[in-house]
């Protein structure tokens, strides 16, 4: 007579394409071992299975090697490849450790942003005069200026930056006088932005140009919103040829070959020390991306 647990774990078998005993066996845990992300170890099933526990989630006396219903859901959580429903207004389901990447690389920390972005600056290359969290002037309009900052900070700061709104390139670096070098964005300020204006703006800018990402992990959705975030929309030019590839993977949810895409694109700033800190962030998107699952606690979810 089969256990109650037995076609729950059957259809886990299936999915990690085992055969179906309906048992926890040594060939069923390797395989989730592997799925988890996993070295397969050499434990014995017992030591194995609270393994897989810990790495589900599990802590103190609930890493007890038991696979009964707690361990089962979890196991059918993690292979679930459902997301919830995005609410009305919402474009993609990132994950919070992919916002934190984004922070990570505009800003690092709080104190650096106080020591090194609290003042506008200017990257280089083709971009404009950049304040906040890698809010760039040079490709805004006035309007939208007008929309995300007018009400954060004071009048005559809102009045100086306005000035040098769509200039890029040379016209921003001769625009970058000592009066707008003087303009202080408080860090409350930045944050609110970004959170309220430019992580919505530019998940509504990733959606457009790879439908489709909302079905991909959140991990993977966020580390995409990261690179977009960096170098902008457009996909044309020499370039952006790997950004280009990146949609047809994305139609296919292809992981692997996203994350590939994004280590390719390092060839642009590996060998440039000045920018050196750009290919790290696609490294760290293309880690992302291969390690994502569809396992996010809710409180990771972020709908952007």
């Amino acid at each position: 007579m089969p256990t109650p647990l037995e076609p729950r774990i059957k259809r886990i078998q299936k999915k990690l394409a085992v055969s179906q005993t309906g048992i926890y066996d040594l060939p069923t845990c390797n395989e989730l071992e592997k799925a988890l992300g996993l070295l397969v170890s050499d434990l014995n099933l017992f030591d194995k299975k609270k393994n897989i526990q810990r790495k589900l989630g599990f802590t103190g006396r609930d890493v007890d090697g038991i696979f009964g219903v707690n361990t089962t859901t979890r196991i059918e959580m993690f292979l679930d490849t459902r997301l919830p429903d995005l609410p009305a207004g919402a474009t993609m389901i990132v994950s919070k450790k992919s916002l934190d990447l984004v922070l990570e690389s505009e800003i690092s920390s709080r104190a650096a942003y106080n020591s090194r972005y609290k003042f506008p600056i200017r990257p280089g290359g083709a971009s404009g005069i950049t304040i906040g969290i890698g809010y760039d002037l040079g490709y805004v309009s006035a309007a939208e200026f007008e929309r995300d900052w007018k009400n954060k900070i004071s009048d005559s700061k809102y009045s100086k930056l306005k000035t040098v709104v769509g200039k890029t390139g040379n016209a921003a670096q001769n625009a970058l006088t000592a009066s707008i070098k003087s303009v202080e964005v408080p860090f409350e300020a930045a944050l609110e932005v970004f959170y309220t204006i430019s992580v919505p703006v530019y998940a509504k800018q990733t959606s457009r140009i790879y439908p489709g990402i909302e079905l991909l992990p959140p991990d993977a959705q966020g580390a995409l919103l990261s690179l977009v975030y960096n170098r902008g929309a457009s996909l044309d030019g020499d370039r952006r040829i790997e950004m280009k590839n990146i949609a047809n993977w994305v139609s296919k949810n292809n992981t692997k070959k996203i994350a590939e895409e994004l280590r390719s694109m390092k060839r642009l700033w590996i060998n440039d020390p000045a920018v050196r800190g750009v290919a790290l962030r696609r490294e760290k998107e293309a880690q992302l991306v291969e390690n994502s699952g569809y396992f996010v606690r809710p409180q990771d979810y972020i709908f952007a």
